[in-house]
């Protein structure tokens, strides 16, 4: 049976984790904050394995290595920083079945447990840099995989076999596949420039968008050759690993030293797609959130980072309306960022009006400038359902239990209930006055309504 299976393709330079960069990471901000959000999606996944690829992993030109070593370790005291040390148990059933699918499919493998000059066990810095975001703290078990300088062809077999050897002991897998873009995208770089690198991470980034990775294997190798590329190898090997019919979003791409770095993820559509229906998600603190909380936090990401807006699947809760109208609230370190909501419902659906009312909170409330991808780390999120609205008097309010909508002609404003600082009716009432532009002294109209808060 074919297991959910889920892809990160992300880039390993050193100088991106703090202790190596100092202040020359913030050049490459982009890329740590899209590291952090697939972070978030890898710990909501819940892998059994994360199986790393890194081209600067010991291996052999002839033939793939897996790293069969009960526990593997590795930090970057190379680059200055020995206290970013990483250390994992290592899945050695997956491990050993990975060699045997090999051998079945007539690929040349070893186990680098079987070989000292392979250094069994040692984490290099491609997989040490990534996974000091992906999986900084947690003892996933994991297994290591060297490529080699086979046709790009066998990198695909491998993945395959990958994919196989999981889904024949039932592991739920992700794969990270290490590796950076063309490293001769400038004049000023640390390689010579060729008009091959702009052309090699454009197809790159095109597959990517396309939700094709194993169409990099058939990339003009001219192309690949003469673009000084390190990463296609692991791309095309996760390409295999994933097979047809995924889903691929690129969440970062930059290159400020002449070096392509892309970050992205990949997986099966259903996956993506029930993030939003799933019982749990996470905030960037790894807490867990509900499915409404989560969709309106996916929303602002994909708006604030990439420019897009999500089109979410209905949600399959008998708990949760068909439509109603929804409030987002945004605080940063406790205080507002955003705002938005409906009365209402506007959209065909409830998923619709969370993913409306997120994006209008993050970047169209008037008191407030847009987001920044800066702030999207320290984000906090709140999605209020509201319940059908009643006409009320003012002796019928509550404000830890109702909201309160004042109405006047076209005018008509709306607070929600339990907020801090709004421990009376009058109060209440008095800011839903402001907030609507209706003077105390005209006349108008009260209803109140419950709300179910998430988040």
């Amino acid at each position: 049976m074919r297991s959910e299976r889920l892809g990160l393709i992300a880039p390993h330079p050193p100088v991106i984790v703090r202790e190596v960069g100092g202040p020359r990471d913030d050049v490459t901000f982009a890329t740590r904050d899209a590291l952090s959000v697939a972070a978030q999606m890898l710990l909501s996944f819940a892998a059994d394995t994360v199986v790393v690829i890194s081209p600067h992993a010991p291996g052999m030109s002839d033939a793939f290595a897996v790293d069969g070593t009960e526990r593997v370790s590795g930090d970057l005291s190379a680059f200055g920083a020995p206290r970013v040390a990483l250390s994992y148990p290592t899945d050695v059933e997956l491990a050993s079945a990975i060699l045997e699918r090999l051998d079945r499919a007539g690929l040349p493998a070893a186990d680098r447990a079987a070989f000292p000059h392979l250094k069994p066990g040692v984490l290099d810095h491609g997989v040490v840099v990534p996974l000091s975001f992906l999986l900084p703290d947690r003892p996933c078990p994991v297994v290591i995989l060297s490529p080699s300088y086979l046709p790009l062809d066998s990198h695909l077999a491998l993945g395959r076999s990958v994919a196989a050897a999981a889904d024949a002991l039932g592991r739920r897998v992700a794969m990270v596949a290490s590796g950076d873009c063309s490293h001769r995208l400038s004049h000023d770089g640390p390689y010579p420039f060729s008009a091959h690198g702009p052309q090699l991470d454009s197809t790159i980034r095109g597959h990517v968008a396309a939700s094709d990775l194993a169409a990099m294997a058939g990339m003009d190798p001219t192309m690949v050759e003469e673009g000084g590329e390190c990463g296609v190898r692991s791309f095309v090997t996760l390409g295999g690993f994933l097979g047809e019919g995924v889903f691929c979003r690129e969440l970062a791409y930059e290159a400020p030293w002449g070096v392509g770095y892309l970050t992205a993820v990949a997986g099966d559509p259903a996956w993506f797609d029930g993030r939003a229906n799933a019982a749990e998600a996470t905030r960037p603190d790894g807490v867990a959130e509900d499915a409404l909380v989560a969709l309106a936090r996916e929303a602002i990401l994909a708006k604030v980072r990439e420019g897009v807006t999500l089109g979410p699947a209905p949600f399959d809760d008998p708990e949760l309306p068909d439509r109603a109208g929804t409030f987002v609230s945004l605080h940063i370190d406790g205080e507002l960022r955003g705002c938005m909501g409906t009365i209402v419902p506007h959209e065909d659906d409830l998923a619709a009006e969370v993913v409306r009312n997120a994006v209008e909170a993050a970047t169209r409330d008037p008191r407030f400038p847009p987001l920044t991808p800066e702030e999207l780390g320290s984000l906090e999120v709140k999605v209020d359902v509201l319940g059908p609205s009643e006409v009320c008097t003012f002796a019928d309010l509550d404000p830890r239990e109702y909201g309160v909508v004042v109405t006047s002609g076209w005018r008509r404003g709306l607070l929600l209930p339990d907020l801090e600082g709004v421990d009376t009716s009058e109060k209440q009432v008095v800011i839903a006055l402001r907030k609507a532009g209706i003077d105390p002294g005209e006349d108008y109209t009260l209803e109140r309504f419950r709300v179910t808060r998430h988040g």
